[in-house]
């Protein structure tokens, strides 16, 4: 295939919001180089293509900006990606032998688009049913961010919640919703600022009609996902 039409698949790929796979596409050598040096480095790259746009780069605004960005790169919007990073999980003992379900809705989700680097901006809604242990709740909030905290794709981002969920609570019954808006739709492209984009998984018990009412609900999302 020539290059050509290398570059023709990958912008039909991006528009088309493919995902590769549950992990988020890493380098087996991602993390030999430190935060340090690669702030350092994204700083040089960031600052070519402010130049490259025809900015001033002697402004006194624009200056400090690809360091600045670098920074945010890597210790704050990205720093998910780096697993020394995921956040420690609270379990605690179901002493009351609490057996219903349990929720945690509308946490707020940033997160930035894998094909354009550009913004998510949404709510996700989780809830499990416990077994011997329950979960700190500010646990679930820091373990969405976690995985929000990476370029990614909404559908790998609902997968990852779920999963990590039920390996720490080692149960099933897991439900997550993403519900978010995409500014790659939103500022380009189509340029549709109303749309946006739900996910949903649902395991164990709440793969029942029943169940799955209950806590979309008690969510109070008017949606019909079968």
């Amino acid at each position: 295939m020539n290059k050509e039409n290398n570059t023709s698949k990958t912008d039909e790929i991006g528009d088309d919001h493919i995902l590769s796979s549950l992990d988020n596409p890493l380098r087996a050598n991602a993390f030999e180089t430190s935060d340090e040096d690669k702030i350092e480095i994204i700083t040089k790259h960031f600052e070519k293509i402010m130049d490259t746009l025809g900015l001033d780069m002697s402004d006194d605004s624009l200056r400090g900006t690809p360091k600045r960005v670098a920074k945010m790169y890597v210790k704050e919007i990205f720093s998910g990606l780096d697993p020394k990073n995921e956040p420690g999980i609270s379990l605690f003992d179901n002493n009351y032998k609490y057996d219903g379900m349990l929720i945690e809705k509308d946490i707020e989700l940033h997160s930035l688009c894998e094909h354009h680097f550009v913004p998510i901006v949404g709510k996700v809604h989780v809830a499990y049913f416990a077994n011997d242990h329950v979960i700190g709740l500010s646990k679930i909030n820091r373990l969405v961010r976690h995985f929000a905290k990476r370029p990614q794709v909404q559908e790998r981002l609902t997968m990852q919640i779920i999963t990590k969920l039920q390996e720490v609570l080692h149960t099933e019954d897991v439900a997550c919703i993403v519900d978010a808006k995409h500014y790659c739709v939103a500022m380009r492209g189509v340029e549709d600022t109303h749309s946006t984009t739900i996910t949903s998984q649902f395991r164990g018990k709440f793969k029942r009609a029943d169940v799955k009412a209950e806590f979309l609900s008690l969510i109070d999302q008017n949606l019909k996902i079968d």
